[in-house]
């Protein structure tokens, strides 16, 4: 179905793969849009509950793929966005937790493809580069926006000015990533944290997302209020019903992400 990336599901637990790793699957328009393809797949189908996202081969991904050009006269700026940009907003604001496994390198764009998931895994031959400045461009695909609130103003710059790989295990130090495998353990041990978010209450789980994203932009008290506002339409789904009935009866809660 795919030509760019591969997309399986199995036990409510979806792996989009990004496939071209004779480039370190290095991006490109065409596969950006069966990025959103796949992501439509999974707001639709209700059976699933987690993605996991990687690459394959032996990088994660090595950026935007500089031999896939468009043709002159194309609005650039809109074309980036309809195809990049959104992709990554989607995985941003997906229905269901998404768990991003970085095997090797991330780079350019790949990095801030990477830091678009909720939980970050990373193999520990993994690195995290900038790398735009190389070329002589600013950094982008979001990355200005996605690395400083990750690692801090000082930390984003250093990165972006140096050009320096961040391996894995001083990204988890900087909180760039949330643990660090040994690499054969690594989509297995992201396919596990993600069929155990499958089993949670996954609409809330995104909720809580979207309220830390507003949360950067908004006083404390109106991020209260909006708390507020948001759990009292949470409170009235299934999952919550359940979850509160499960811990008066003293039994695990079966949430259906509803």
């Amino acid at each position: 179905m795919y030509n760019e990336i591969l997309f399986e599901i199995d036990d409510g637990v979806a792996t989009l793969t990004l496939n071209r790793p004779q480039t370190l699957n290095a991006l490109t328009f065409a596969m950006m849009y069966e990025v959103q393809d796949a992501l439509t797949q999974i707001e639709n189908d209700k059976q699933i509950r987690a993605l996991v996202f990687t690459g394959a081969g032996r990088g994660f991904c090595s950026g935007q793929d500089l031999r896939d050009r468009l043709p002159d006269g194309s609005d650039l700026v809109q074309e980036v966005m309809d195809a990049y940009i959104r992709a990554i907003q989607m995985i941003r604001t997906s229905r269901v937790p998404v768990v991003m496994a970085i095997n090797g390198t991330a780079a350019g764009g790949g990095c801030a493809l990477a830091l678009a998931g909720d939980i970050i895994l990373a193999g520990q031959s993994a690195k995290f580069i900038q790398v735009f400045s190389r070329i002589g461009l600013i950094p982008d695909c979001g990355s200005t926006y996605l690395v400083p609130r990750a690692v801090g103003r000082a930390r984003a710059l250093q990165m972006m000015m140096t050009n320096d790989p961040l391996p894995a295990e001083q990204a988890l130090e900087w909180g760039l990533i949330n643990a660090c495998h040994e690499d054969a353990q690594l989509l297995r041990s992201a396919t596990e944290l993600a069929a155990r978010l499958a089993k949670g209450p996954t609409r809330a789980l995104a909720a809580a997302r979207a309220m830390v994203d507003e949360g950067e932009h908004q006083s404390f008290e109106a991020q209260c209020r909006r708390e507020l506002e948001v759990q009292c339409d949470i409170r009235e789904s299934f999952d919550a019903k359940e979850g509160v009935a499960a811990f008066v009866e003293k039994r695990p809660a079966a949430f259906r992400g509803e």
